[in-house]
Order: C-alpha cells, then structure tokens, then sequence
C-alpha cells in the first residue's frame, strides 16, 4: 500500500511541476491520458532514483563533499533528463526541455513529494 501511496504522490508532483516548471510538459488526448501518463513517469522516476543514485552517490562522494551536497541537485537534473529520455523511448508524451527545465523541475519534485508526505503518511493503519 505504501508503494501505491508514494507512486501517487510523486505522479502530483509531476503534475505541479508541468504546471510551474516551463520546459516540463505532459500530454495526452483526455484528463485520463495525462494522469496514467503521469503514473507511469512517476513509476520510471521512481526506479531510475532507486537503481542509480545509490550508486552515483557512492562513486561520486567525492563530488559531494567537495560541494557541500550542491552535486545532489545535478545529479537529480540528471535523473530527471533519463526519465525523460525513457518515456521517451517508451513513446510517453512526457518532455523536458534540456538541463535547466530539469534542475528546476527536479526540485519543485523533491519540495512538493515532501510537502504531500507530510501531510499524507506512507502507510495506513500501520502499527
């Protein structure tokens, strides 16, 4: 449940971040076209953090102390450019314009994932 939870709110955040981000867009022919759109893109995202910034995050720890953890909103673009280079290869009328649409986008992500978790937790009924 958990699971579904979290795909949720990273898909309304993507939502948020195609309607403040320029540069970052969703199409489709209905509302219900977007929004499994979105879910799908969500989920790509969603493995594409799980899989690789573990990894960067180990061969580039050098990069992250050097700058103080500045590298991390780079490398988020960067996560954030592969996923749209899938949805792309997966013909998903998903697009990011380059590196900074990205940068901003991958940020207004991470801001308003944490915002909806707060209010909405990760589990129910859970004890």
């Amino acid at each position: 449940m958990g699971f579904l939870i979290r795909l949720a709110i990273t898909a309304i955040a993507l939502w948020v971040t195609t309607l403040v981000v320029p540069g970052v867009e969703v199409g489709g022919r209905s509302g219900t076209n977007t929004a499994l759109t979105l879910v799908v893109v969500a989920l790509i995202f969603g493995v594409v953090n799980a899989v690789l910034k573990p990894v960067i995050k180990v061969v580039g720890c050098v990069f992250y102390l050097l700058t103080l953890g500045l590298f991390a909103l780079v490398v988020n673009a960067l996560l954030f450019l592969l996923t749209d280079w899938i949805a792309s290869v997966l013909d998903l009328p998903f697009r990011v314009d380059g590196f900074w649409p990205a940068f901003w986008g991958a940020i207004v992500v991470a801001v308003v994932s944490w915002l909806i978790s707060i209010v909405v937790p990760d589990h129910l009924g859970r004890r």
